[in-house]
């Protein structure tokens, strides 16, 4: 059979036992039965000799022995503890005001930093910051080589040579527009009884040429679809 396992707590004796009741139960203040007393203890002061200290310091009036029935309780007497004075508790509330006033602007001051430490969160990284960097002084670089015609001193090109260009970019879209046009008609009722098959012999044979990726890449370009609108505005 195992052995019980002994405690760890120092058994108190004699005056230190009487210091501890009495330190106990002045320090909780509140009514004590002896049962109660050695159990919160620990068992530090055993419980027979936890109801003799009770007991004589209630005869020397550090406690008041109240009997409930056959249940006996122990509180420290209220006549042995300090009071405060009135001048005390004026100091106190004064310096509890003190405190809370300083509180109240501790309490500011953090949510001042926090709302500054969410702002910095906010704020792009080191890194976030190089990439920035980088691309920035790539479209510098850019930039630049586009103005490089101009610094070494070659003429700009003039309103009207700008205006004449788009002149002739329409002149030309236009021009291609018709023909393409015309040649999709009269392909469409030359080819419209043969096979695809033989549509594409057909035109092999001609040497027809059709557009370009690069070409059906220019229809579908924005450059396409401005002119066509200018060409609109021009028309009303």
């Amino acid at each position: 059979m195992a052995s019980k396992q002994k405690s760890d707590v120092k058994i108190l004796k004699g005056q230190e036992a009487e210091d501890k009741v009495l330190e106990y139960v002045k320090r909780m203040n509140r009514p004590y039965g002896a049962v109660d007393v050695a159990a919160n203890l620990k068992g530090a002061v055993p419980k027979t000799a936890t109801q003799k200290i009770l007991v004589a310091l209630a005869e020397k009036g550090e406690l008041i022995q109240k009997n409930y029935g056959k249940t006996t309780f122990f509180v420290a007497n209220q006549a042995n503890i300090d009071t405060l004075s009135n001048e005390k508790i004026s100091a106190l509330e004064e310096e509890y005001k003190k405190l809370e006033e300083e509180n109240k602007e501790l309490a500011l001051q953090i949510k001042t930093a926090t709302t500054e430490l969410a702002k910095i969160k906010n704020l792009p990284s080191d890194s976030d910051l190089e990439e920035q960097l980088a691309s920035l002084e790539d479209a510098i670089a850019q930039r630049t080589l586009l103005l490089q015609p101009l610094r070494s001193g070659a003429p700009p090109i003039s309103s009207e040579e700008i205006a004449q260009i788009d002149a002739d970019w329409l002149k030309w879209k236009e021009e291609w527009i018709r023909r393409k046009k015309i040649f999709n008609s009269f392909w469409h009722l030359v080819t419209d009884s043969l096979t695809p098959q033989d549509a594409t012999l057909l035109s092999e044979d001609l040497g027809i040429e059709y557009d370009t990726p690069e070409h059906a890449a220019l229809e579908k370009s924005q450059l396409c679809h401005d002119a066509k609108k200018n060409s609109l505005k021009r028309k009303r």
